[in-house]
């Protein structure tokens, strides 16, 4: 059952993912209201014209990666700064959806600690 459920998690965060990168490049998806101070950072992302491609595509490829079973430990090393800016960010500047933020880092880190055996080369300098 838990790897029934595992499985479940990471295919659904591979598509919201996926999905959310998407959004960046096609916005299919009506904005949320934001106050004065996320449109100020959000102005400031715009500013930067390549830092919401450059996140898209991590976040589509990262996406399709974890919800492949056989690649997914490299795609949770991939998805996994973009999921903690997530997570950072809601917890400075947007409370409200910190829950996801939460949930979508747990996640994640379920991944990673799932395949740690994998990452054990790597550490020990293999």
């Amino acid at each position: 059952m838990k790897n029934k459920i595992y499985t479940v998690l990471c295919v659904l965060f591979g598509v919201m993912m996926i999905n959310s990168g998407l959004n960046k490049f096609f916005n299919y998806m009506p904005m949320p209201e934001m106050s004065e101070e996320m449109m100020q950072i959000m102005g400031g992302f715009m500013t930067i014209k390549w830092i919401f491609p450059l996140v898209a595509i991590i976040e589509i490829i990262g996406g399709a990666l974890i919800a492949i079973p056989k690649t997914r430990a490299f795609g949770a090393l991939v998805i996994l700064p973009i999921v903690v800016g997530i997570f950072i960010h809601h917890l400075v500047h947007d409370l409200s959806g910190i829950g996801i933020a939460l949930v979508l880092l747990a996640i994640n880190i379920w991944v990673i600690v799932a395949n740690w055996t994998k990452y054990e080369p790597i550490i020990k300098g293999e």
